[in-house]
């Protein structure tokens, strides 16, 4: 039997901290596709490479993005595993609540 895979509560701040920025959920939304450079981030999303590589980073230490070195290009695309993770965090609270509604969850 397959061990179920949690995130820390660490890891569960920085991912809801991480998705808390309007610029940050733009950058999800752009790569929720495909694979971007930071160039055509920049292009996409009108933005400095400075500030994008900022918000970038919070995504990565948050586990959200995944990095790749290809020559001098680094290319962004979605850890989707990671909003799983998330996904599932709520989802226990979702079902808590069904299965007990009014009484707090144990």
């Amino acid at each position: 039997m397959a061990e179920a895979i949690a995130l820390t509560p660490a890891q569960t701040i920085a991912g809801f901290h991480a998705l808390s920025e309007p610029l940050r959920l733009q950058i999800i939304d752009a790569l929720r596709t495909q694979e971007l450079c930071v160039c055509d981030l920049c292009d996409v999303l009108d933005v400095s490479q400075s500030k994008l590589s900022f918000h970038l980073k919070a995504l990565r230490e948050a586990g959200l993005v995944i990095a790749r070195q290809e020559g001098r290009w680094i290319y962004y695309s979605l850890n989707l595993p990671q909003f799983a993770l998330l996904e599932q965090f709520l989802a226990d609270f979702r079902r808590c609540g069904q299965a007990r509604p009014g009484r707090p969850c144990a």
